[in-house]
C-alpha cells in the first residue's frame, strides 16, 4: 500500500492508498486545500468537522452543476442526433428519387 501525507488548510493527514495512486491523491488534496483556504479566508477559523462539511457541500454543489450541464448537453446532443436522423432520411429519400429518375431515363433510351 502507498502512503502519502496531504495538507488541507494547514492540517496534515496521513493517507494510505493503492500503490501508484499517491500523485492522484496529492492532486485531489490540492483541490480540497483550495476550497478549505477559500472558506477560511471568508469565514475565519472553523473547526475541522465544520470545515469538512462545508468543503463537502462546495464540492457537491460543483458536482451538481456539472451534472446539470451534462444533462443539458445530452439533451442538445439528442436534438442534434434527431435532426441528423431527419436530414439523413430526407437525403436518403432524395437519393432514391434521383436513382428512380436515372433508371427511368436509362430505360427510356435503351433500344427495345
Amino acid at each position: 500500500m502507498g502512503r502519502v501525507t496531504i495538507k488541507i488548510d494547514k492540517r496534515e493527514y496521513a493517507i494510505t492508498c493503492e500503490d501508484g495512486q499517491e500523485g492522484h491523491i496529492m492532486k485531489l488534496s490540492r483541490v480540497l486545500d483550495e476550497k478549505a483556504k477559500l472558506l477560511s479566508s471568508n469565514v475565519g477559523l472553523i473547526n475541522e468537522n465544520m470545515m469538512l462539511a462545508m468543503v463537502g457541500l462546495l464540492l457537491a454543489d460543483e458536482l451538481n452543476d456539472l451534472k446539470e450541464k451534462g444533462v443539458a448537453g445530452q439533451q442538445v446532443v439528442s436534438v442534434q442526433n434527431s435532426n441528423l436522423k431527419e436530414a439523413d432520411a430526407a437525403t436518403s429519400k432524395q437519393i432514391d428519387e434521383q436513382t428512380a429518375k436515372i433508371n427511368n431515363l436509362i430505360n427510356a433510351i435503351k433500344p427495345h
